[in-house]
């Protein structure tokens, strides 16, 4: 097996009848395609591809909500030899305008419904496009009568050849082109079978498909071991678990904010049935028990979730280990891994050892290094090719040996398990020299109940964190350390607490921060914080904070 074609058309030969994709619509049917029906659209999508006048090694913009017809696009992408750059349907204007410049595309495949992006909104409207549900449908008479003949002699693509050019998310800059190939991806999927043993997986996709992560795991490795997925565009709580329920899930790709989002629906769910007290001790039993035998003391959750939920796997942000242990004592595996475009998956828990707080270990032959300063390198075959069009900016990540080094911070404890701190650009040098990460603070945070924040050394030495308040958007409020000053009002971002809920909100955060400051080492403890004045931090397309204009919001306010 050297490409991805040959993966799919060995899962299409084992798997032949069996449900491939489904898509689940907002009336709540579903509709499904056989590993046989993937087959024969990808073929028909390829055909298309090529009929617009695309050649091996043109680039081909992908733009849509997750759909059947997208998949096929993507497998007969692989066909065609063409190379995917998919647009993720939160980029900004200004990123997908760069995007397109430095790809230089010659065709976009848009998707359709009501959640479907304009390319007006881009300057795209002229742009050579074909609808996602019409590139795949059956052929008409523009198809010759041995079209499938003539595909079946098309030169077949490379280990070497370029599958995906994934665009970095650009908290600063321009977005870069991150060069993946057939054999990276391959080398992902190996590591994965390493971890996991074959098992049967019904798969709930609620990860957009235009991200790393869904192609490669919850695509292609899903079709190498013959999974049924289903795909809901909707992450609303009650609109998932009927998706449980009716799909009976197994394993779910997943990202923090998600598992907090569900984990939070049990919760009230539990709360308005009058049962907290008892699921809490429960849970406080479950903790002594082997997996098995707490699905069954939680048979009754396990019930609304469809009776068959084993795996999470979840990536793409810090998942405190209190959430993690939520769903561990209802006998849910959370497995996380650790990996970015340009490194694909080479760290990862297992089923057997998935301690919270870290990230797991290397996955042989990847290997990761830590540096002197704390930095991050790794080394595999699932490394990306480098940037694209752009020699010298893989050459000053890429060193001699082959190290990729990160920009990441972290340590491996004492069972060699990798720890992540935040990034080099974000670290804190103290006056007296002693450096600070943030994100171990904001960990620290969200451990203590504070969900989201930003830390910041607001002046030499003195490190504040700029909190978001939960809900809606609010007024902000600030405060000298716990039991500081007394709130003060700033510039209205929403409706306005009043007195109460503001006294109410002031003591929740000086709470959280006094427990964080009580688990950091002095260096790193909070010296105040300060409430971020919007609903939400500005973010890039993957929901990475951008710190810049925070930090310069914090500077403006303090003036």
């Amino acid at each position: 097996m050297e490409t991805l074609l040959d993966l799919f058309e060995g899962a299409v030969g084992r798997y032949r009848d069996r449900p491939a994709l489904s898509l689940r619509g907002d009336a709540g049917a579903a509709v499904t395609w056989s590993y046989e029906e993937l087959d024969r659209r990808s073929r028909i999508a390829a055909w298309r591809l090529r009929a617009t006048g695309l050649e091996p090694g043109d680039r081909l913009l992908t733009w849509s909500p997750s759909a059947l017809e997208l998949a096929a696009a993507y497998l007969g992408a692989i066909r065609a030899r063409l190379i995917l750059v998919p647009l993720d349907l939160q980029m900004s204007t200004d990123a997908i305008r760069g995007i397109v410049a430095r790809s230089e595309p010659r065709h976009l495949l848009l998707g359709t419904g009501r959640d479907a992006p304009n390319p007006a909104t881009v300057g795209l409207e002229a742009f050579p496009t074909t609808a996602v549900d019409a590139i795949c449908k059956d052929p008409d008479e523009s198809f010759p009568a041995d079209w499938e003949e003539q595909l079946r002699g098309w030169e077949r693509p490379r280990p070497d050849d370029l599958w995906d050019l994934i665009f970095t998310s650009g908290t600063t800059g321009m977005p870069k082109g991150v060069m993946i190939a057939h054999d990276s991806i391959l080398a992902t999927i190996a590591a994965i079978h390493v971890l996991i043993p074959r098992m049967e997986h019904r798969v709930l996709s609620v990860l957009p498909m235009s991200h790393l992560f869904e192609q490669a795991i919850g695509l292609m490795y899903a079709l190498d071991v013959g999974a049924h997925v289903l795909y809901v565009r909707s992450r609303n709580p009650r609109v998932v678990f009927e998706a449980f329920r009716e799909h009976r899930v197994t394993s779910m790709l997943i990202v923090p904010q998600v598992l907090e989002l569900l984990w939070s629906a049990i919760e009230r769910e539990v709360a308005k049935s009058g049962r907290a007290a008892t699921f809490a001790r429960l849970r406080s039993i479950a903790h002594r028990l082997p997996y098995f035998a707490r699905r069954l003391l939680f048979r009754q959750v396990h019930g609304q979730l469809g009776g068959s939920l084993r795996i999470f796997a979840c990536s793409a942000a810090y998942l405190p280990p209190s959430l993690q242990q939520c769903w561990e004592d209802l006998g849910v595996v959370v497995l996380q891994g650790y990996g970015s475009s340009e490194t694909g998956f080479g760290v990862c828990t297992n089923l057997r050892d998935h301690d919270p707080g870290t990230v797991g270990r290397p996955v042989p032959p990847s290997e990761i290094r830590i540096a002197e300063d704390g930095e991050i390198w790794f080394r595999g075959p699932t490394l990306f090719k480098g940037y694209w069009d752009d020699p010298d900016a893989t050459a000053r990540v890429i060193d001699a040996e082959g190290w990729f080094h990160t920009a990441d911070i972290g340590h491996l404890d004492d069972r060699g398990h990798l720890v992540l701190s935040g990034r080099t650009k974000d670290r804190i040098v103290l006056p007296n020299g002693f450096k600070v990460y943030p994100a171990d603070i904001e960990n620290a945070l969200r451990d203590a109940g504070v969900r989201d924040s930003v830390v910041l050394e607001t002046a030499p030495g003195r490190i504040e964190a700029i909190v978001l308040a939960p809900g809606s958007a609010r007024s902000p409020r600030s405060a000298d350390g716990p039991g500081g000053a007394e709130p003060v009002p700033g510039t209205d971002a929403g409706e306005a607490l009043t007195p109460e809920a503001a006294a109410e909100l002031k003591s929740s955060i000086d709470a959280a921060v006094k427990e964080a400051n009580a688990n950091l080492g002095q260096a790193q403890r909070i010296a105040g914080w300060r409430l971020w004045p919007e609903a939400d931090f500005p973010r890039t397309h993957t929901h990475k904070v951008k710190r810049d204009p925070i930090r310069d919001w914090a500077a403006a306010d303090r003036s």
